[in-house]
């Protein structure tokens, strides 16, 4: 089946689903290509009879094979990128209420135990946690295929460049952390439920593993790609621990983010100057929305307990050691010491 009837089979199951999913923005696939089909007739002639004369002689000039078309430029780009961005804002949106309601603590989780008494709201949250899976893996599988259809089209690296964009404005979805965060959650939620009554359009596997000494979360896509996602922390090269990924997706120890933003652990990543820039990329501004990656350090803590253990001991003397120093200068401070 060819994938253009695939994902329209994908949107019409989601609209008899009883999620909200259907809701959502998804890539309008058979839109753009549509508008890729009919491109060439309204591109100028000029261009046209050239692509055709370099492609009966079997040789596309360089100007050929990197020339791209205004009104695609115009239309086609720019409801990507506009799809592109509504998409990952409904992808971090759902993912962080389904984090919320799983790793709630306190009064919050006995209300929720209380209101499932009535309602099986944890099988539901499940659910929804591998429906939003499959709602990824779908518009990132359209979203590669359309920008590879318009290279083939204009005979470009347009297509290829233009993702680059969207990994540059942290919009392609495949890297965002909140899939990591929801990856986690499918894996957390599986050990302790049985979901296997719950089929997706589209099959998936999703495992952690140790990989060349470094744990590596995968996502199997069958007849896609394989996604992988290092967990290994650019500062102190070890297992992230209270991971926090920085607002362009790079992912950090807690305390590593906190020292790399000049910043003490215990007032938080999200406290760093707006001026601080992420230790990997150099980005400025990364810090404020920075997001604390709580079923990823679940995850961690149920996979690798006693090095985690090991790693929460250590952290607490060093947060013990932080609090000491700050209280004391602040004591020196009000006293004019």
């Amino acid at each position: 089946m060819k994938f253009g009837q695939m994902f329209t089979q994908y949107l019409q199951g989601e609209k008899l689903s009883s999620f909200h999913l259907h809701n959502f923005s998804h890539v309008d696939y058979k839109k753009l290509k549509k508008l890729l089909k009919n491109c060439r007739h309204q591109c100028p002639d000029d261009v046209n009879n050239h692509f055709q004369q370099d492609r009966q002689n079997n040789q596309l000039s360089d100007a050929c094979r990197y020339q791209s078309c205004q009104r695609c430029d115009r239309l086609f780009f720019s409801e990507i990128m506009k799809e592109a961005s509504d998409i990952a804002g409904c992808l971090s949106s759902r993912v962080r209420h389904i984090v919320h309601l799983h790793c709630t603590n306190g009064i919050q989780k006995c209300l929720l135990y209380l209101f499932q008494c009535f309602k099986d709201e944890q099988q539901a949250l499940g659910q929804e946690g591998r429906m939003l899976i499959g709602y990824v893996v779908m518009n990132a599988i359209a979203l590669k295929k359309i920008l590879k259809k318009y290279d083939k089209v204009h005979k470009s690296v347009s297509g290829m460049n233009f993702k680059s964009k969207l990994q540059a404005e942290h919009l392609e979805i495949s890297q965002s952390p909140w899939l990591i965060e929801l990856l986690a959650f499918y894996l957390n939620f599986n050990e302790s439920n049985d979901m296997n009554d719950y089929k997706l359009q589209m099959p998936f596997s999703c495992d952690l593993t140790v990989k060349d000494s470094e744990p590596v979360l995968r996502l199997v896509l069958p007849g896609y790609a394989n996604l992988q996602y290092n967990l290994t922390c650019p500062i102190c090269l070890n297992t992230v621990f209270h991971p926090s990924a920085l607002s362009c997706g790079h992912i950090f120890c807690k305390s590593c983010a906190c020292s790399a933003g000049s910043v003490l652990i215990f007032e938080g990543v999200k406290s760093a100057s707006p001026k601080m820039k992420c230790p990997v990329c150099r980005e400025d501004g990364v810090y404020g929305n920075a997001v604390s990656m709580s079923e990823l350090d679940l995850l961690l803590k149920r996979r690798f307990r006693e090095q985690w253990k090991e790693r929460l001991a250590e952290e607490n003397v060093e947060v013990t050691k932080q609090t000491k120093e700050y209280w004391e200068l602040q004591t020196r401070y009000f006293s004019g010491i």
